[in-house]
């Protein structure tokens, strides 16, 4: 059994195909293929089923999966150790929040960025819903999330660093709308936490719009579209250029906190571990 044959298994699986697979690794599909044969030879086990130009696990392949991306793992981790002195060196892919990305990260970035040049650093937007299955199967090795100040998640170490008020945002009087709710898409924790608000309080609602994106709902807040709720660091500017209202929501039902999260059973290599400090030592200045 080989690594190669490993990481195209998981491709094929990731990119729901041999040729997508075949593309993005820079094979020839006939080597994604081969490599196929040759581990399905090894295990005596089809792999997949060959449902026209679909692919799919077989219910062995559903069982091996897990256990091809712990090998993977388990291959990546000893590389790194055995190029490693504690000096933060090789890829580290960090999933994080729209929101995050936009207004915290940029200067956690820059500055490890120029403390750590030997890191390959990769930024993933994620779901919060799909934050488990990225952080199982090593697409990403460290998530940055907005979640429920309640988040408790299966298998997960997470680290609060941040808790964060919710504000409820309307246009300034004379541009009136404020009975159609803006939402944030379902990649986001606090949409719901939105909803809970508008039920609990009896808000009367008109219409809603989703948005894939914070920086429109605040641009359509401000031009008199409708009224929303985001966590106040994305729009703490907007409110002190008095550009819209803004209540803030001293309610810790409703509000959501940063996370730093990873998988329990990661190794925290030396530029996971100066990742996490680095954002640590930002937070305490975050307002």
């Amino acid at each position: 059994m080989e690594l190669r044959q490993l990481v195209t298994f998981k491709t094929i699986v990731e990119k729901e195909g041999f040729k997508k697979a075949a593309d993005e690794l820079g094979y020839a599909q006939s080597s994604v293929t081969n490599h196929i044969k040759e581990l399905e030879a090894e295990l005596n086990q089809p792999l997949f089923d060959r449902l026209g130009k679909r692919v799919v696990l077989t219910s062995f392949g559903k069982q091996f999966f897990p256990y091809a991306i712990k090998i993977i793992n388990l291959y990546t981790e000893i590389k790194d150790r055995a190029h490693q002195n504690n000096e933060p060196i090789g890829d580290l892919t960090i999933g994080a929040s729209e929101a995050l990305t936009t207004c915290r990260l940029p200067q956690i970035l820059l500055e490890y960025n120029q403390s750590h040049p030997k890191v390959n650093l990769s930024i993933k937007s994620i779901d919060h819903r799909n934050i488990l299955s990225e952080l199982q199967q090593g697409n990403i090795d460290l998530a940055l999330v907005l979640e429920k100040n309640q988040w408790t998640p299966k298998d997960l170490h997470i680290e609060r660093v941040k808790q964060e008020p919710m504000v409820l945002l309307t246009p300034l009087k004379e541009k009136g709308n404020s009975k159609t709710v803006l939402y944030t898409e379902r990649t986001c924790a606090y949409k719901s936490i939105f909803d809970d608000y508008i039920e609990d309080h009896h808000i009367e609602v008109d219409g809603s719009v989703d948005f894939a994106s914070v920086e429109t709902i605040k641009q359509c807040v401000i031009s008199g579209l409708g009224t929303s709720m985001l966590p106040y660091f994305t729009v703490k500017k907007e409110l002190e250029d008095e550009l819209l209202n803004g209540n803030i929501i001293t309610d810790e039902q409703y509000g959501v906190s940063t996370f730093v999260a990873y998988h329990k059973d990661k190794w925290i290599s030396p530029a996971i571990e100066s990742m996490i400090s680095m954002i640590q030592t930002y937070s305490r200045e975050w307002d």
